[in-house]
């Protein structure tokens, strides 16, 4: 198999809810005026406390400073895996299950986090830049590794590097809502604008002193990606139904997820996460 570092530079950031107004124009810009921007990789997802925002430096620029605005301080790379020439997906013989045993796996032992980025087309591992040599180092014996430039891929070698660790534990908890994962034409975003901007920006936040320790019946989780021309979505049923049927393409299977949350408090990013949607204040595994 082949591992492919792309030609994206990203950042993790949170939103709060509170200071959601101030952002509002950027994310709509990012989402529905793609000519617009350079931005080329954009995540937006929404959980019961803030709103995570994934996106490449061009993305970032349009994002204000503000005290609503929290930015981890690493700038992160995606990798891809690709098998037979296809980037790996949930319908093809490499995904989340391999990447975990051949990818994840190894750097946790070398211990290097990681932040996994699932989508409708593909699964993404992310990794901090500073730890790219280690990286390398340790997957160069399974993979293949070229680094995208240009739109050209360029063969990259292993290099020595050392990296620190830190470990702990967190409460899992299980809603009850089942998820689906689906994508959707870019050129159709305008026909689901007024849904979309509805489901993002106006939808029910939890109630006023309700504890994100105890368990949920169901947990408030809505996933928007464009990832160089491709849109993913990731939302629970009662989400979908406010969607038009024939715009949504689904898996032929028409299969629904789970979600496992870990922690209900930051879980800082030294620590050797699990392959998850990765949050500034839980992890959320589907």
């Amino acid at each position: 198999m082949d591992l492919h570092i792309l030609d994206h530079r990203l950042r993790v950031t949170s939103i709060s809810k509170t200071g959601l107004e101030q952002y509002t124009h950027p994310l709509i810009k990012l989402i529905f005026l793609r000519n617009r921007t350079r931005c080329k990789f954009f995540s937006l997802t929404e959980t019961p406390e803030n709103y995570t925002v994934v996106l490449d430096e061009e993305g970032f620029k349009e994002l204000q400073p503000s005290e609503h605005l929290q930015v981890e301080g690493s700038t992160w790379l995606p990798l891809n895996v690709v098998s037979n020439g296809n980037a790996s997906s949930s319908s093809q013989s490499v995904g989340v299950t391999k990447i975990a045993k051949s990818v994840i796996a190894p750097l946790a032992e070398q211990h290097v986090s990681v932040f996994m980025l699932s989508t409708y087309q593909t699964d993404f591992i992310l990794v901090r830049e500073k730890d790219l040599s280690v990286v390398v180092e340790s997957l160069v014996e399974e993979f293949n590794i070229f680094r995208e430039e240009g739109g050209e891929s360029v063969p990259v070698h292993s290099q020595d590097a050392c990296n620190g660790l830190q470990r702990n534990v967190h409460p899992v908890l299980i809603p009850e809502n089942q998820f689906c994962v689906m994508s959707l034409d870019p050129d159709t975003l305008p026909a689901i604008a007024t849904i979309l901007i509805d489901v993002l920006f106006y939808s029910n936040s939890p109630k006023p002193g309700a504890s994100i320790d105890q368990d949920m019946e169901c947990i408030k989780f809505f996933s928007f990606s464009m990832i160089d021309g491709y849109v993913s979505l990731v939302m629970d049923k009662e989400a979908q139904k406010q969607f038009p049927t024939d715009l949504l393409f689904t898996s032929s299977s028409g299969e629904l997820w789970r979600m496992g949350r870990i922690g209900g408090q930051p879980l800082g990013f030294g620590e050797l996460q699990i392959p998850s949607f990765d949050h500034l204040n839980a992890a959320c595994i589907l």
